[in-house]
């Protein structure tokens, strides 16, 4: 029997799709680019420790390509030390980015008791104009900027003060909501990512930083909770449109959690099939991973091992027994309670040997 066809054909169903480059921690995905954002980080304007450029620099040496300045807008504690001037956070991290890759976008966070909790401004042109004691009236005036706002943290003072409520609705119906952080910092929320998928809002991943940011050096498990955007060119415009029609995934510790559209696409790129090798009658190949992230994979059908690990940047060898894998990747989440199923379907065709 001759497996030459065979491992061709499974080079061409599987990996050609794994060939497209992206940034330092993901590939892009076909038709887009992928790029890391956080769209929740404080400076010494509000209660952050930091003065904004530095965000900028951070932004830089951790391969971050989109970073929104949200400073509070009613809560200034350093007030004493610096005048009130609710613009100036952005202005000075904008100066900072024009000689770096980073995009710098204009934010706030509206800063409420919860409820009605905490949301972010962002893409908006001034946040004076939303220095208002009205809340809704501050939702309407960043979406009357044609800002995007979403929900933070949403259960961050227990669970009963983070319910959706007559005034999300409210939000929702006059389309001034857009989407939810999913995690927020070391804390996921499972209930914000379902009302995401119900109601068809954003999913968001941000840090949230506050002091100065010292894990420059990520891992699997050690990194800023963020936001990865599938957007068609490196331009606030661009990342905008891709916010709008909810081209996301959120990249928490070791999980990716989003939509199974973009997740299914983004596994095909990360994985890299090849070594086909033919010994003592068993057939083998390799996985590579080529993403920051470790693969935790579980087999939902006959063929392979049962549990598959591949870890970030490496690559396992694995026999072929069938012509058809499926495995469910545990740590994608494609919601609350499921993960995302992979298929490698194989088209295995015998050749024979004339020589025999």
């Amino acid at each position: 029997m001759n497996f030459a066809k065979f491992a061709l054909c499974f080079v061409l169903v599987v990996c050609f799709v794994g060939l497209s480059f992206g940034g330092k921690y993901f590939p892009n995905i076909e038709g887009y680019q992928t790029f890391v954002c956080d769209f929740h980080t404080h400076t010494v304007f509000s209660d952050g420790h930091v003065w904004p450029s530095v965000r900028v620099h951070e932004a830089k040496r951790e391969s971050i390509d989109v970073i929104a300045i949200t400073d509070h807008i009613e809560y200034l504690p350093h007030k004493n030390d610096l005048p009130k001037n609710l613009n100036r956070s952005y202005q000075i991290a904008k100066s900072a980015a024009r000689k770096s890759s980073v995009l710098v976008v204009k934010g706030a966070e509206i800063t409420r008791d919860t409820p009605p909790g905490h949301y972010n401004a962002i893409f908006i042109n001034d946040v004076i104009q939303l220095d208002d004691p009205n809340f809704l009236t501050q939702i309407e005036n960043a979406n009357l900027q044609n800002g995007f706002v979403f929900w933070n943290h949403h259960t961050w003072q227990g669970k009963e003060k983070g319910m959706w409520s007559d005034l999300q609705t409210t939000m929702h119906k006059n389309g001034w909501l857009h989407g939810m952080e999913v995690a927020n910092g070391g804390s996921y929320y499972p209930l914000a990512h379902k009302w995401c998928l119900e109601k068809k809002l954003t999913m968001l991943g941000n840090s949230d930083i506050h002091p100065p940011s010292i894990d420059h050096k990520y891992t699997p498990d050690k990194h800023r909770s963020l936001t990865l955007v599938f957007a068609k060119e490196r331009t606030k415009e661009s990342v905008r449109q891709a916010l709008d029609a909810g081209r996301t995934a959120v990249w928490y510790k070791n999980k990716l959690i989003g939509k199974e559209e973009y997740l299914s696409r983004l596994f095909k790129q990360i994985v890299k099939v090849s070594d086909f090798k033919l010994e003592n009658g068993s057939l083998t190949c390799k996985l590579t991973n080529s993403a920051l992230i470790d693969l935790n994979m579980e087999r939902k059908g006959k063929h392979g091992p049962e549990k598959l690990t591949i870890p970030a940047r490496s690559s396992v060898e694995i026999k072929l027994d069938g012509s058809n894998l499926k495995y469910c990747v545990k740590n994608f989440l494609v919601n609350p309670k499921q993960s995302l199923l992979v298929e490698f379907s194989l088209k295995l065709e015998v050749v024979e040997d004339k020589k025999n």
